[in-house]
């Protein structure tokens, strides 16, 4: 129709005026408006075809986006399962619209429980497990009301099989949200263990002194008017010569061992802690003191005094205490600590072994102590110290044969301070053995001077033997002072010996071996003086002076001195008597053929400088033909 139309518009366009067709005009028309539909129809063609290849090009371009979108989902999905942490999704109907592997893993689910419609609800009565409901953290299910109240939350679930999962919960505006699952297991038992550690001793299990802090503040806040609450202090004597000797490892086995014992004397009623390495404390509550505060003490102290074991090796300990009471010692943890503490330092001053009760005066007594023990550091780097020499004469050639050396300082300000208040605070704090390695030093430097057949005799301490290489230190002095060990004699007490014996027997040995003789000094004033003869081949024994006093008057004394002289002989070891001040002592001792003497009836000590002169006096005539023996 359209064609016939425009046909019809032609002939009308050819029509003269006359009203007949010019047919050449028509002619025309149709031909021009043939021309133009022909020119159309080849911008048709070009334009399909331009069309069917952006065609084809889109649909390519839609097949590899295709790909690409299937390609980006497979990669969303083994992310989204193979992610370390459980992942769901819930919409704001409480219903699952997304979730991992991960997630199903950690509560237990099947695949047949994440349906399309599964809810909150639905899920958690299907978890091996339950929420956890501690105090503080926020359990229950979400509604979209209480979700709008808070973007993020934390749950707590608690698995059949022991695990803890934490769920973080972002909730999204329009009530639906995103959950993170996590299974923390590890972590919280790693942060239960670092809590455990932070209050308790790893070796013993005790509670440590952060614990017992927190327990005798909470017990003092508590405490009724009428209510005594003792603190005991206790500290292990000279165990540091136990992981000297033995080991550390030993020492930690011995520990435990201690703890054990003391935690069944304290009982279940009472507080027992690890404050340090070979300290404890105990907090008795509800007990009348200061009686029960000492029965517990003396039932600690029998306990400690049993000996320990490690493998074969037999150890014997001691414990000193000291114990403060609430409220007449303090009402603050930190007083009533440092209180029992000063009666802890007030019990090892006075020997050890023992206990001793706070009392006001101590607290001045040990800022006096304090003071001397810094001054005594203070001498150790300065060298204030002296050595004064006492002569060994020997009774048989009647001559002086040797000089022992006794240390003296000389304080500033204090002035000469006596050997009794400084040596057992050396030997308490640890200076003596840097006290001791400079005697030793000091005192072969001296003998190297004197003639070659006086000897010189030193002390050593215990605590020498197990806190310093004394071999090494005594073999350094000798040849820094290019003297023969020969000359050096070491003098040893008891006490070296019963500290531990299987360790110092063999020091011993190394010393004799090296020529270098060793000595028992205030043989006789111990428990085991004799039985320690026989386990070692000492070159002398040196009898105390206590023996001496009365043994011109005394029977007894003279039969006791007579015997040990006569013990010394039998066992091949030159006897020294101690504390000689007469000349009836001097000549008894010859009558008794008493190897050496040492006392004031000779000489006392003196300075190095006198020591010419002392080897240049006369012979002591003790008048052995005017006094006969005694009568046995």
């Amino acid at each position: 129709m359209k064609g016939e139309a425009l046909f019809w518009q032609q002939c009308t366009q050819a029509v003269t005026d006359d009203g007949s067709i010019d047919a050449q005009r028509l002619m025309d028309l149709v031909i021009a408006t043939y021309r133009v539909h022909e020119s159309n129809y080849d911008e048709i063609e070009r334009s399909v075809e331009t069309l069917l290849r952006e065609n084809h090009v889109l649909r390519g371009n839609i097949s590899a986006l295709s790909q690409a979108f299937d390609g980006q989902k497979k990669l969303f999905e083994i992310i989204l399962n193979n992610l370390p942490l459980g992942l769901s999704v819930f919409d704001a109907d409480q219903r699952l619209t997304l979730s991992n592997i991960r997630f199903r893993q950690l509560f237990g689910l099947t695949q047949e429980d994440l349906t399309a419609d599964a809810t909150i609800a639905d899920l958690t009565d299907k978890m091996r497990g339950r929420e956890s409901t501690k105090p503080g953290r926020r359990t229950g299910r979400h509604s979209a009301a209480t979700a709008r109240s808070s973007s993020l939350r934390r749950r707590e679930w608690l698995m059949d099989d022991g695990r803890i999962i934490q769920s973080m919960v972002t909730i999204l505006s329009d009530g639906s949200n995103i959950s993170i699952h996590a299974d923390i297991t590890e972590d919280r038992r790693a942060a239960e263990r670092i809590t455990y550690l932070a209050h308790h001793d790893p070796l013993t299990g005790l509670p440590n002194r952060i614990h017992f802090r927190e327990q005798v503040d909470a017990t003092l806040a508590e405490r009724k008017p009428d209510e005594q609450i003792a603190l005991v202090h206790l500290n292990l004597d000279r165990f540091k010569s136990i992981n000297n000797t033995m080991g550390v490892s030993a020492g930690d086995k011995i520990l435990q061992q201690v703890a054990e014992r003391v935690r069944a004397s304290a009982g279940s009623e009472n507080t027992l802690a690890r404050l340090g390495s070979d300290e404890f404390a105990i907090l008795q509550t509800g007990k009348q003191q200061p009686w029960n505060v000492t029965a517990l003490a003396e039932q600690i102290r029998r306990e400690l005094s049993e000996p320990f074991f490690h493998g074969e090796k037999q150890v014997e300990l001691s414990v000193s205490m000291g114990i403060a009471i609430a409220p007449e010692d303090g009402e603050e943890t930190d007083i009533l600590l440092k209180n029992a503490g000063v009666a802890l330092s007030h019990a090892k001053a006075d020997g050890r072994k023992r206990e001793r009760f706070f009392a006001s005066e101590m607290e001045a007594q040990m800022q006096l102590r304090h003071a001397l023990e810094a001054d005594l550091k203070a001498a150790v780097e300065n060298e204030e110290f002296e050595l004064h020499y006492q002569p060994l004469y020997d009774l048989s050639q009647r001559r002086i044969c040797g000089f022992e050396a006794l240390i003296r300082w000389n304080h500033p300000v204090r002035g000469r301070v006596p050997p009794m208040d400084f040596i057992p605070l050396a030997e308490e704090v640890g200076l003596i053995v840097d006290i001791g390695r400079w005697v030793l030093r000091r005192a072969c430097n001296d003998a190297a001077q004197w003639p070659e057949g006086i000897k010189v005799a030193v002390n050593v301490s215990a605590i020498q033997f197990s806190s310093s290489d004394l071999t090494r230190d005594v073999g350094e002095a000798l040849v820094a002072a290019a003297l023969s060990p020969s000359r050096l004699e070491l003098e040893i007490t008891e006490s070296v010996l019963m500290e531990n014996l299987s360790e110092v027997l063999p020091i011993l040995h190394a010393l004799k071996e090296r020529g270098i003789r060793i000595s028992m000094d205030d043989f006789g004033t111990g428990y085991s003086s004799l039985s320690y003869l026989s386990s070692f081949p000492f070159d002398k024994i040196k009898i105390d002076k206590s023996f001496v006093n009365d043994i011109v008057h005394n029977k007894e004394a003279h039969a006791i001195m007579h015997a040990i002289i006569l013990l010394g002989d039998a066992l091949g070891m030159r006897v020294t008597v101690e504390g000689v001040e007469t000349a009836e002592q001097l000549a008894l001792l010859e009558c008794e053929e008493c190897d050496e003497i040492q006392g004031y009836h000779i000489s006392p000590p003196r300075p190095v400088c006198d020591v010419p002169h002392l080897l240049s006096l006369p012979p002591k005539n003790g008048g052995v033909t005017r006094l006969p023996k005694a009568k046995h």
